[in-house]
């Protein structure tokens, strides 16, 4: 089985959503040309790629009708943080960059997270976990 894990998400403006992910912190991908048709970043140390796709191309892509996100959630993408402090840091750059917080930053004994939306409405949590705290 192959060793990458790459999420696509269709997004209005690819041009908005790659300042958005690169001023949360998300890095170019390297090895992708970025264009106005396509971008790839790279999300932390295992390297998990984001492609982002106008909606029509990804419509074309998956044969079926895009998520409201206004209405539902169609996905929750969850990040590791390495501290409280990390998870803070990206709930607050998102909403920096124009992102919506849904959830503040908030613990639950050995877990502390956040959750915010990306332009387009995507989901994403963000969470640090004390292994050394779990019950």
């Amino acid at each position: 089985m192959s060793k990458e894990l790459w999420l696509n998400l269709p997004v209005k403006d690819v041009k908005k959503s790659k300042e958005f992910y690169t001023r949360i912190g998300f890095s170019l991908n390297p090895q992708h040309p970025n264009t106005d048709e396509a971008v790839s970043l790279i999300v932390g140390d295992n390297k998990v790629v984001v492609m982002l796709f106008p909606e029509s191309t990804f419509k074309g892509f998956t044969r079926n009708e895009i998520a409201d996100t206004k209405q539902a959630t169609e996905v929750l993408i969850s990040i590791g943080a390495d501290s409280r402090e990390e998870v803070e840091e990206l709930a607050k750059k998102a909403a920096e960059a124009g992102g919506t917080v849904f959830c503040e930053p908030e613990g639950q004994g050995w877990m502390y997270s956040a959750g915010f939306a990306d332009l387009d409405g995507h989901r994403w949590n963000v969470l640090y976990m004390d292994m050394s705290q779990m019950a």
